[in-house]
């Protein structure tokens, strides 16, 4: 079966516009600290978008289509939860992470950085969504489609191949901080794999590929 045609809206990049092959869109983000695009079905929804602002379509405002799945799968989902995502633009490259409402899609949290790994961003949204909920008192679960980051969390080590110079320190100080608090702290959520293949896209997700 055919792969569905994509077009790919950059809306900050090195060159804005719409492509329709990941690799040229690829071309407009790498190198660009937070670069703005994402991925659609159609060339008339791509031109709409492009036009339109990029905050309606990423982040925040991005809700879980929880109306698109059905009763049994809703039944198999604990939606008193969070979920969490990564996004980076090449890998190494600009990083950014973030937890919502599982239902609702509510931003919890979100954060940028120059350079990380998507792994790395995995690892860090997940540490972050822990110490976010104790400091709630709160013990609902967290969703993740990372197995690479869950087990990392469940280790209490980071277990990133990025190269360590002046350029990642930044990055390094934060991991050492998520494994210092792992250290430190123990939690009672559970750590839960969102089924992709069954579910769709985790509601953390920012949509672009």
């Amino acid at each position: 079966m055919a792969k569905k045609k994509k077009y790919y809206v950059v809306w900050e990049g090195n060159n804005p516009g719409i492509y329709d092959s990941w690799a040229d869109c690829q071309l407009q983000i790498k190198g660009y600290p937070g670069a703005k695009y994402k991925s659609f079905s159609s060339k008339e929804e791509a031109e709409s978008a492009y036009h339109g602002n990029f905050g309606d379509y990423i982040g925040a405002n991005k809700k879980p289509k929880v109306e698109t799945l059905s009763e049994e799968t809703k039944a198999n989902i604990i939606w008193d939860s969070i979920a969490v995502d990564a996004a980076c633009s090449g890998n190494p490259g600009p990083m950014e992470y973030q937890g919502v409402d599982t239902k609702t899609g509510y931003q919890f949290f979100h954060q940028k950085f120059p350079i990380g790994t998507n792994n790395i961003g995995e690892f860090l949204a997940l540490v972050h969504g822990l110490a976010h909920l104790k400091n709630e008192g709160r013990t609902i679960p967290i969703y993740s489609d990372s197995k690479h980051a869950m087990s990392w969390v469940k280790r209490g080590r980071c277990n990133t191949k990025l190269v360590s110079n002046a350029k990642t320190a930044p990055i390094y100080k934060l991991i050492a901080r998520a494994e210092k608090w792992l250290k430190e702290n123990t939690f009672e959520n559970e750590l839960l794999k969102w089924e992709t293949k069954h579910w769709g896209e985790i509601p953390a997700d920012f949509g672009r590929k």
